[in-house]
């Protein structure tokens, strides 16, 4: 009989079933949900994947148990490494990597799913709170054909009707406005918190409620939102992890249980 299944374990397994073989995917730092999602997806369904670890690029399938690590700059992770990849050159070369997702998270998020992670404040000089910068997320968001929103905690503090500042474009003020700025990828495809799965309304670009968590109900996700969200007749459940994604998630993704703490 398995144990109760934890909310970042629900999240990390509803991630990684969008991700396909042959991806591209930078696993940053700080962020250990996402990056167990494409260790699972690299593992139960994407061998070609090509997951980025600490400046080092690596095939982890026949890897038998994934050691944990915290931040990029961790060279545990190299121990997997087939090679090594300068940090900045992910960043700058997204031209040639239209095919490569990452995920983002924000001190704001906003409607349209524009991102904020330079400061909270109306002058950027005088922020009355600082954010640890961009750090080369404009440019993904620019350049890749979709990307990931991600936030550990869902309220109206973060998610706001407009953001102070953008460091990763999502849709800026609605439908058009990549376009208009001559942005060439795709924008934001979902937005995951412990609370739900959220997309973005195709014909208005505003964020919508695509699934809530098992013990979520709608009205905890409207209160905890600072904007209206686009809410669809039938909102249905987040599908629970299955007993094979339990399985390699916690025997060789996540053998020391983060998610579970």
């Amino acid at each position: 009989m398995r144990t109760e299944v934890t909310t970042k374990e629900l999240m990390a397994c509803v991630m990684a079933r969008d991700l396909e073989d042959g991806l591209g995917v930078p696993v940053g730092a700080n962020l250990p949900v996402p990056r167990a999602a494409v260790l699972l997806a690299h593992l139960m369904h994407g061998p070609n994947m090509l997951v980025l670890l600490s400046w080092t690029r690596a095939n982890l399938v026949d890897v038998p148990e994934l050691r944990p690590f915290e931040f990029i700059t961790d060279w545990r992770a190299a121990q997997w490494g087939e090679s090594y990849w300068a940090h900045d050159e992910g960043f700058l070369n997204m031209k040639q990597r239209a095919n490569w997702i990452f995920y983002v998270g924000g001190i704001q998020i906003d409607r349209f799913g524009n991102s904020n992670l330079f400061g909270v404040g109306d002058d950027h000089s005088r922020l009355k709170f600082r954010g640890p910068g961009g750090v080369g997320t404009g440019n993904m968001a620019a350049f890749t054909n979709r990307y990931y929103l991600y936030s550990q905690t869902h309220n109206p503090r973060i998610f706001v009707p407009k953001v102070d500042f953008v460091s990763a474009l999502g849709w800026g003020d609605g439908p058009g406005t990549r376009e208009k700025w001559h942005i060439p990828g795709g924008g934001p495809r979902y937005c995951y918190t412990p609370l739900g799965v959220f997309d973005f309304e195709p014909e208005t670009k505003r964020m919508r409620v695509k699934s809530i968590h098992p013990g979520v109900t709608l009205d905890d996700v409207v209160k905890a939102t600072g904007f209206e969200l686009v809410i669809p007749d039938d909102v249905p459940f987040t599908p629970e992890p299955t007993d094979e994604e339990l399985e390699i998630l916690r025997t060789r993704v996540d053998p020391t249980g983060m998610l579970r703490s």
